[in-house]
């Protein structure tokens, strides 16, 4: 093996990308750039093998300009790697999320706050972490040392595409295992002619003799998911290979050993509490921590969440403190020694081995933290939560019937997805509604700054729910009240508040600029001194920046309007300060 685990990188074999080295990420680059296609949808590709010296160790990176830090490398290395009480034997796929070192970086790509802008929040990129979607193989092979083949083809990327980068794995990484680096150059080189990821568009993707097609998500969809619309298909030969969703997992697999309990899980998750899993792998463990975190949809989910979890990541002596309380993060592992040393968290499911059998496996049992051991933990949901909302029988029968009838898993599936997605909206209509009307004195007028929003009141809200809260959309009975004041010190209120301030804010911002254009402006500026003309074309030119840049959601014409009053304002100013606002 060549160079392995150094102060950086080695260069991949094969020329991919010339740009010098740097400390850290991908410095920006123009459409135009090599690999700028490629870096809309992946970070980069490793390679992890195990070396009888150093243990895991970095073989590849591609492209080799990509620069990750020490702590990044170490971290990709133990995650790609299943730990040894998993006993993976042949091809496991499952994925991590791990923290950018030094925080949140800029994003190198130009397009990033344009696709956020259109992205379903769930969809959005990641300023501050790295999803690794991972090919493991371990396979006897008797012309190593060990005895075992043992090697990991990781994607990252800041996309939560977790279904599309699955698919794209079980395509390259067999290849890849036979053939090595030459196939892994042909393939990042096809990846760097791929369209950028643009919401609401069905994209044709080819890869290796395959056309994956995709349609990205965009935050005008309706609720409910629908599969890409074939398009072009009598021009792709052979046909294309067409993903359902480039996110979504069959939950119902995914559930179905916790189904009796979905309902308390959606509480705890809603609420941000401390959860971990323990699973008997890492695929086991990663789908579940993504199917829990996908609950809440379409609000965010602001928590951290790790879907697989080492106890070699330089983040567990934060994770495991006992000088604090435990952090709100959904937490995935496999190793036992967790149980030992997150006694103390309040919130603990235990999976066994998936069983896929036709019938519904055995439910996990609801079980108080004192029964918890230490040693042979047996699968159960160990906590002394209550929940609020009374659980949903007739959504249990529906699927236990399926069941029965061998119905589709994606069916079933779509109905479990339907159930918490009414059930997440039925939560948060009220607190929409609570705040639909513009809480503001007034309207916008040109002399004035745009009003400020009232704070919310929970008193109010509180008091509302009687003749309007969710009982007018939702059939599930119990303490709806106690549990909006739980949501209320939660990290997905904050969460949820600060992104509705915002909209709210630009959407006042936006009628402010719209009320300049439609005033008349040389009437306004009549009685005006020079040092307010002259902020009003500041102020104005501000916003025109903001709402060129899609951040304010103003029409056209608007704009051109904005653009003919600064001309307009700044004619009627003396020649040198004319010079000063509009430098030759």
């Amino acid at each position: 093996m060549d160079a392995l685990l150094g102060t950086g990188p080695r260069r991949a074999r094969g020329c991919l990308g010339a740009a010098g080295p740097r400390s850290s990420g991908r410095a920006a680059r123009t459409p135009a750039a090599p690999w700028a296609r490629f870096s809309a949808w992946l970070e980069c590709v490793c390679v992890v093998t195990f070396d009888l010296e150093l243990g895991q160790a970095l073989e590849l990176v591609y492209p080799n300009d990509f620069r990750l830090t020490d702590k990044e490398k170490s971290s990709i290395c133990y995650l790609s790697f299943p730990d040894s009480h998993s006993g993976c034997l042949g091809d496991t796929q499952f994925s991590f999320r791990m923290r950018q070192c030094g925080g949140q970086r800029s994003p190198w790509h130009a397009d990033d706050r344009h696709y956020n802008s259109r992205a379903p929040v769930a969809l959005q990129r990641e300023p501050a972490h790295y999803f690794g979607y991972v090919y493991f193989r371990q396979v006897k092979d008797r012309s190593v040392k060990r005895g075992y083949f043992q090697k990991s083809l990781v994607l990252v990327s800041r996309l939560p595409f977790v279904r599309l980068f699955q698919a794209l794995l079980s395509l390259i990484a067999p290849e890849y295992f036979d053939k090595l680096a030459p196939c892994l150059e042909a393939v990042c080189s096809e990846i760097d002619q791929w369209p950028a990821p643009a919401p609401g568009q069905t994209l044709n993707l080819p890869v290796m003799g395959v056309v994956v097609q995709v349609r990205i998500p965009s935050r005008v969809d309706k609720s409910e998911s629908s599969p890409p619309k074939q398009c072009d298909q009598e021009n792709l030969l052979p046909a294309p290979m067409v993903l359902a969703s480039v996110h979504e997992l069959d939950l119902f697999r995914c559930f179905r050993p916790v189904l009796t309990h979905v309902q308390t899980l959606w509480e705890l998750v809603l609420l941000g509490e401390p959860l971990l899993v323990l699973a008997p792998s890492p695929d086991v463990s990663s789908e579940m921590v993504l199917a829990l975190t996908s609950c809440l949809q379409p609000l965010r989910f602001c928590c951290d969440f790790r879907p697989y979890f080492t106890i070699h990541d330089s983040e567990f002596k934060e994770f495991t403190t006992r000088t604090q309380a435990p952090p709100n993060v959904v937490l995935g592992v496999t190793n036992p020694f967790f149980i030992k040393t997150l006694q103390h968290w309040p919130h603990i499911l235990r999976v066994g081995e998936p069983k896929m059998s036709g019938d519904l496996p055995k439910q996990v049992k609801l079980k108080k933290p004192s029964r918890l051991k230490t040693l042979d933990t047996k699968p159960g949901l160990y906590t002394a939560y209550t929940a609020h909302l009374h659980r949903d029988k007739a959504l249990l029968k529906r699927l236990l019937k399926g069941v029965q009838k061998k119905r589709p898993s994606d069916v079933q599936s779509a109905l479990l997805r339907r159930h918490l997605l009414e059930l997440t909206q039925s939560f948060i209509i009220p607190l929409v509604r609570h705040g639909a009307e513009f809480p503001h004195a007034g309207s916008p007028t040109p002399n004035q700054t745009p009003p400020q929003i009232r704070p919310f009141s929970q008193d109010d809200f509180l008091r509302s729910l009687e003749h309007a809260g969710p009982q007018l959309t939702c059939i599930l009975k119990g303490d709806w009240l106690g549990l909006y004041r739980r949501f209320f010190k939660s990290p997905h209120f904050d969460g949820w508040y600060r992104q509705r301030h915002k909209e709210m804010a630009l959407k006042l911002e936006a009628l402010h600029l719209e009320a300049i254009c439609e005033a008349n402006i040389e009437t306004w500026m009549k009685d005006k001194s020079e040092v307010e003309v002259v902020d009003l074309v500041l102020k104005l030119r501000e916003k025109l920046v903001r709402a060129q840049g899609h951040q304010l959601p103003v029409k056209e014409a608007t704009l051109q309007r904005a653009q003919l009053y600064i001309e307009t304002v700044i004619g009627s100013l003396p020649k040198d300060l004319q010079a000063v606002l509009c430098p030759p």
